[in-house]
């Protein structure tokens, strides 16, 4: 499958803006790419009591699994704190790089961006070695 870099960074760009961050002020959007060319967007939500706050990531991909789809792509990730007029890359967190285990190959394709125009990609695998996954557990 082809991957519109460009159209995935610009869905998180703009999920960033649907962030509800209070408290940290770090707003995180994110646009994954579903096998069968349905993007799903998330933001970051955050909670008082911390506990219960969501990444942009795994927003993405519980809305995703909700609806029945299970086999991903790519993710776009774009990150910083709310008044930013510039981006650095905002790698996923180790909660939401596990949840990518459980749904993802090692290929899946993992898009940090700056701006439309900057950005870099690495696949799960690099970004998660000797990850623990379902075949962990499933043999």
């Amino acid at each position: 499958m082809d991957i519109n870099v460009e159209e995935l960074i610009r869905q998180a760009l703009e999920m960033r803006k649907m962030s509800y961050t209070p408290y940290s002020h770090f707003n995180v959007g994110a646009a994954l790419l579903a096998a069968n060319g349905t993007i799903y967007t998330g933001c970051n939500i955050e909670n008082a009591s911390l506990t219960p706050t969501n990444c942009a990531e795994r927003t993405a991909f519980f809305k995703a699994v909700s609806e029945g789809v299970r086999d991903f792509e790519a993710i776009a990730i774009a990150g910083g704190p709310d008044n930013a007029t510039e981006l650095d890359y905002c790698p996923p967190c180790g909660v939401c790089r596990q949840v990518m285990s459980e749904f993802c190959r090692d290929d899946f394709k993992i898009i940090m961006a700056k701006s439309v125009t900057e950005y870099k990609i690495v696949t799960l695998s690099e970004n998660l070695p000797d990850r623990f996954g379902p075949k962990d557990l499933l043999g």
